[in-house]
């Protein structure tokens, strides 16, 4: 059975930087695409970026272009979000999903990944 755990939430000033992960168990990464997704109190949950299988292609939600940067290292089993530039409207709950996929292409659709984490905090202070 695949498991994903994210790590490396905390607390950071506005401006700051986190490394999130992604650490799968019971499956290796390599057919899935992975998606990092966000839920703060009272929104919907938000797409924010993807990576395909490969690593080849990425989606990135308009309001973390340029901040964030996703990348995988499917030896480790692992993805990692890379998030710069911190915003107080970043702070939400993270998590990571997993999508089988037969092609290299990633989407921002909840209802396409099946494995999910159970999600790291991110606070971003003012």
């Amino acid at each position: 059975q695949l498991q994903l755990v994210e790590s490396g939430g905390g607390l950071v000033q506005p401006g700051g930087s986190l490394r999130l992960s992604c650490a799968a168990s019971g499956f290796t990464l390599d057919s899935y695409a992975i998606g990092w997704f966000r839920q703060a109190p009272g929104r919907e949950r938000e797409g924010v970026l993807c990576i395909s299988k490969s690593g080849g292609r990425s989606n990135y939600a308009d309001s973390v272009k340029g901040r964030f940067t996703i990348s995988r290292d499917n030896a480790k089993n692992t993805v990692y979000l890379q998030m710069n530039s911190l915003k107080p409207e970043d702070t939400a709950i993270y998590y990571c999903a997993a999508d089988l996929r037969v092609n290299d292409y990633c989407f921002l659709q909840a209802q396409l990944y099946e494995y999910w984490g159970q999600g790291t905090q991110v606070t971003v202070s003012s």
